[in-house]
């Protein structure tokens, strides 16, 4: 999978490409090959020149033979060294976590945004989903409902505290799943609001203005 990634990216056939990757600790283990790769790849070069160096030293003939193999690795090391630079470059590549107003996703985002870092993969922040909307409960709505949103503002009061500036989107829960060309407009809407993820004056659960409503 890494290696089709890396071949569609060096094709430069769009402007931007966005890979929804596998759970967190999957997404770093795929990035992480880069380094996983070029440790194999010196290692098999270093053992191909060994060989080649017993096989001249052995044969009648000082000839150099072409070693198809050898091209082959020099190639792909300079692929994963120029995929590895690609991957770590803050002005070419970021990568978003997606969490909910939940512990464990928060407590999951916030150690694995840690490990990117120590990585050297850039972050480009965090976006919160299925938000509910407390203008869009109103006092008759069922204990289960008003229960989760009281859940969800608290929560979300931890992830203010711990990723500040870095949530870039609060994405409501909608009253349907996210399926067709009208609902991704409705999902961009939310993700790319006017007045950004910040928090509302009085509201901890700090969504965007243009976020809040509900169909």
């Amino acid at each position: 999978m890494f290696e089709n990634m890396i071949d569609l990216m060096f094709k430069n056939e769009y402007d931007v490409y966005v890979f929804d990757t596998a759970p967190t600790a999957n997404a770093r283990r795929l990035l992480g090959m880069s380094k996983v790769y070029a440790l194999w790849v010196n290692k098999m070069m270093k053992s191909r020149e060994e060989a080649r160096t017993l096989r001249e030293m052995l044969s009648f003939t000082k000839k150099k033979e072409a070693d198809p193999l050898m091209d082959y690795l020099v190639s792909f090391r300079d692929r994963m060294e120029n995929a590895r630079v690609l991957l770590t470059d803050p002005k070419l590549t970021a990568f978003y976590f997606v969490t909910l107003p939940e512990a464990l996703p928060i407590a999951v985002v916030t150690r694995f945004i840690q490990w990117f870092k120590d990585f050297g993969i850039p972050v480009g922040g965090v976006l919160v989903n299925m938000v509910i909307d407390p203008a869009s409960v109103g006092p008759d709505a069922a204990g289960f409902v008003k229960n989760r949103v009281a859940m969800q503002q608290e929560h979300m009061q931890t992830i203010w505290r711990e990723f500040g500036d870095g949530v870039r989107a609060i994405v409501p829960l909608f009253d349907t799943e996210v399926r067709g060309v009208p609902m991704l407009q409705r999902l961009c809407n939310a993700i790319f609001a006017a007045d950004g993820a910040k928090p509302m004056p009085g509201d901890v659960a700090g969504r965007a203005h243009a976020v809040g409503a509900q169909a």
